[in-house]
């Protein structure tokens, strides 16, 4: 119950801050907005799915930051520099995450690696396409894993 309140607190507060007024009516549609999103919210990522640990978010923060301005210097490189030797292709990483939203959040937490975006899911694994397949690519995917695994917490579909 304490899940519930507090997404339709939150999809409420949305809907009241995306509101340019708060007429009665505008309020009614907003309630019923906000009981939908909630209910389709707990439907689609029940509590059991895991949970994030906040403080270890905000820490993470900085480096994710990082990682984001630093991948998007590196293509702005790679694309307007056309002597940067490159090796496209595919490099497979080998994840403890099981399908479902930890695996998902990992992917496109990796997808702002330099040089590197999820291109296909596998049982056990993510395939990565690389515009230099020489470069640490499962490397730098291990770091990121380790580093995202401190934010989360596992749930009954999480690892």
């Amino acid at each position: 119950m304490r899940v519930a309140v507090t997404r339709g607190l939150f999809f409420l507060a949305l809907w009241l801050a995306l509101m340019p007024s708060v007429k009665p009516e505008d309020l009614a549609v907003g309630l019923v907005a906000t009981i939908l999103a909630t209910w389709t919210s707990l439907r689609l990522l029940p509590e059991s799915a895991g949970q994030i640990r906040f403080g270890a978010l905000l820490a993470y923060l900085p480096h994710f930051l990082g990682h984001s301005i630093m991948a998007g210097l590196d293509i702005a490189r790679r694309a307007f520099d056309p002597r940067l030797p490159l090796q496209p292709g595919f490099v497979t990483y080998a994840t403890r995450l099981p399908p479902g939203r930890a695996r998902n959040e990992f992917a496109s937490i990796t997808s702002l690696m330099p040089g590197a975006v999820p291109a296909g899911d596998e049982a056990d694994a993510i395939v990565y396409h690389c515009l230099d397949s020489r470069q640490p690519v499962v490397e730098q995917t291990a770091v990121e894993e380790r580093a995202l695994a401190r934010v989360l917490i596992a749930g009954e579909r999480l690892a």
